[in-house]
């Protein structure tokens, strides 16, 4: 449904705007923002004892012990950021209190020099988003209580949409102008229909719904006065000519202030993707990677994104209910009798000892930690 060209895209943000900015950063405002940022490395994060970003956010289950000490384990690697999923049903559920409880995060986080890139909405996993008590894990399977943000139901519902802006408008504007804030991710892998475990009971035009979506939310990001860039990372598809783009994947570029990308392949897949996106002239955020079995290691991609100052967010800090050690054929095929030959993702135990200690140990000479081992 989204044949519109680059120009036309972004009138159409502005047309739907109003005194608030509704167009993206400039490229010279961007790489101004980013000029003043260290190398930003760190983890998509979730504490251990929750299962997915509804259990870790509300009031029952939220846990800033947890949060504490993991975040001093991440300080303790050399990372200065985490990419943090919200969640909409947070914020009807109670605005107030969720606010307080990102203050309390932003606090710790704070605290261990660790500036997050929150998350807004997801189209990853289970569709069927429910508040309340969360599930419990499924034995020997990769995130397999995750939930999308707002998912299929609300996406088909168009009197929904209201409370969904009021969730940008609310959570964005009450940080907007934070500096403990490094930016805001408006929707994780849009596209995606997860093939392989939900995709029977995904909504058969839901990248439809999304498409028409997904410009309203960087919108309604903007009119809430953001001062961190936006971005929305590419994670399918062939980037290298605007020609080959998916009607996704243009609205993600050409809204976005800081152009972000997912990829769990190999270092030399890694580095061709960088390449591709390197023509826009933007920061280059890799918001996940980190594959073992893929061929994703920390000592094959650091490096090369060290090399073009690319932003770096492996999948998984601490192992616990997401089981993301779990590799994606899980869902196939469970691992209810033995663990799989190496960790898919994560770096760190429960108890936070490392999974290998020679890639933490790598982590420390490449980010510079004092005291790591030559």
């Amino acid at each position: 449904m989204w044949k519109l060209g680059i120009g036309a895209i972004v009138l159409l943000v502005a047309a739907l705007g109003c005194a608030a900015q509704t167009t993206r950063w400039s490229e010279e405002k961007a790489e101004e923002w980013y000029a003043k940022q260290p190398w930003l490395v760190g983890s998509n994060y979730i504490p251990a004892t929750s299962i997915n970003e509804l259990e870790m956010w509300q009031a029952e289950t939220f846990d800033p012990k947890r949060i504490d000490l993991e975040l001093g384990w991440a300080e303790s690697l050399g990372f200065n950021t985490l990419r943090v999923f919200l969640h909409d049903l947070l914020w009807q559920q109670d605005p107030e209190g969720f606010k307080k409880r990102l203050n309390i995060f932003l606090n710790i986080a704070k605290k261990h020099h660790i500036r997050p890139l929150f998350v807004l909405f997801d189209s990853c996993w289970d569709p069927n988003p429910k508040l309340g008590k969360q599930r419990e894990p499924t034995p020997g399977v990769h995130n397999s209580g995750w939930v999308q943000s707002p998912g299929p139901a609300v996406l088909n519902d168009p009197t929904q949409y209201p409370r969904l802006e009021a969730y940008v408008k609310g959570v964005v504007g009450a940080f907007a102008r934070d500096e403990r804030v490094l930016g805001w991710d408006v929707w994780n892998e849009p596209s995606n229909t997860n093939q392989g475990s939900y995709e029977k009971v995904e909504a058969a035009n839901k990248r439809d719904l999304v498409e028409a979506l997904l410009p309203k939310v960087f919108l309604w990001a903007r009119a809430a006065g953001s001062t961190q860039p936006l971005t929305s990372g590419l994670w399918e598809g062939d980037w290298s000519v605007p020609e080959k783009l998916g009607a996704m994947a243009k609205i993600q570029l050409e809204l976005s202030d800081v152009i972000s990308f997912h990829n769990y392949d190999k270092p030399e897949e890694f580095e061709k993707r960088v390449k591709w996106l390197q023509p826009y002239h933007r920061p280059i955020l890799c918001t996940e990677y980190m594959a073992r079995g893929n061929g994703s290691t920390f000592q094959g991609i650091l490096p090369l994104a060290q090399k073009d100052h690319v932003a770096a967010y492996n999948w998984g800090l601490v192992a616990g209910k997401t089981q993301t050690y779990f590799p994606w054929d899980s869902w196939q095929k469970p691992y209810t009798d033995h663990l799989p030959a190496q960790w898919h993702h994560d770096i760190l135990r429960m108890d936070g000892t490392p999974y290998k200690a020679e890639e933490t140990e790598f982590l420390k000479r490449i980010l510079k930690v004092q005291g790591a081992k030559d």
